[in-house]
């Protein structure tokens, strides 16, 4: 019995080090501001609500600007730099909202806490809150990141495009040590949110010699069509999770299912063999390990926010986000 009982307590102890090492890695941890700056996570989360409530499209924002940030450089805020040939002038992210928000709850941390609170951070807690507002679930933030100080527009091209195959996708994701599931579930944060027209329009017109992309439902077509005309605003935005756009929950995976997906990036996590399966998992297809979307997206988030991370002396404190020391 004593022998069980200390292999008990290895268990215990090695579920304990497993858990906690996916919280923290690479020199953040939760509670980094504890002792120098207490107020800092409440500061940040009342900053986002704020937005939040007089213009709700900042939540998909923010949530992208951090995924963003993170493939470029790892994540270090260098996506806020102002400035010519920046990350914030690239393609990719010219149509990203929310860049006031983190410029707010900075001014605020500067004034409760000068010098204390880097701008990484601040974006890492702002994408959980927006996630929580949202109607998602929340998860603990590992913090202690350091601000980069390198931005350059160029660098962008890393980052996953609408037309993209899966293979490339994975490659991508797998250089930051994130796995196909990881993919899924991160991709599946277009839960919430927008595209223009322009972005997916393509698929509507002359596809293939027989008409619009063949993995659209035939019906979501001719919805499709009347929003984003062949020849009309290319800007218009329509939601990615069609009947769901504002909430984050599992009806992104149901459209993709239904051949409503409206990115083809997006719809072809159902047509690619290796990431339909964990698509079917978010769904809770039956014979298949079922998967929970909120606890697997917070997972694979904190996986996401320590790709590069500077810490201790590396990089910087920004006073102001939007402009290196």
């Amino acid at each position: 019995m004593a022998g069980c009982g200390f292999k008990h307590f290895i268990l215990v102890f090695l579920l304990f080090a497993t858990a906690t090492t996916l919280v923290e890695g690479q020199g953040t941890r939760v509670g980094f501001y504890s002792r120098t700056c207490p107020s800092a996570e409440s500061i940040v989360r009342s900053t986002v609500r704020s937005h939040f409530q007089s213009n709700p499209a900042i939540a998909p924002g923010l949530l992208r600007m951090h995924f963003h940030d993170c493939f470029v450089h790892g994540c270090d805020a260098s996506i806020l730099i102002d400035g010519p040939n920046t990350e914030k002038t690239a393609g990719p992210n010219r149509l990203i909202r929310g860049y006031e928000v983190i410029d707010d709850a900075k001014t605020q941390l500067e004034a409760a806490c000068p010098g204390v609170v880097s701008c990484a951070d601040i974006l890492a807690h702002a994408a959980r809150d927006s996630v929580v507002l949202t109607s998602g679930r929340s998860w603990q933030v590992p913090t202690g990141r350091r601000d980069g100080t390198v931005s350059l527009a160029s660098d962008t091209s890393n980052l996953p495009g609408f037309r993209e195959s899966i293979d490339s996708q994975k490659q991508k994701f797998a250089a930051f040590g994130l796995n196909t599931q990881d993919l899924v579930a991160l991709v599946a944060g277009h839960t919430i949110g927008t595209s223009a027209c322009q972005f997916f329009r393509y698929r509507l017109y002359n596809f293939t010699a027989n008409g619009p992309d063949p993995t659209i439902d035939s019906t979501f077509v001719f919805q499709l069509q009347s929003l984003c005309p062949e020849n009309g605003d290319a800007s218009r935005r329509v939601d990615l999770d069609t009947g769901s756009g504002n909430r984050f929950d599992t009806s992104f995976f149901t459209n993709l299912r239904n051949g409503r997906g409206i990115l083809e990036s997006d719809q072809k996590l159902w047509t690619d063999a290796s990431t339909r399966p964990i698509v079917q998992q978010f769904l809770g297809v039956r014979g298949l390990r079922a998967l929970n979307f909120n606890v697997e997206f917070g997972r694979s988030m904190v996986k996401m926010s320590n790709i590069g991370v500077k810490t201790g002396t590396e990089g910087e404190i920004r006073g102001v986000c939007s402009a290196i020391n």
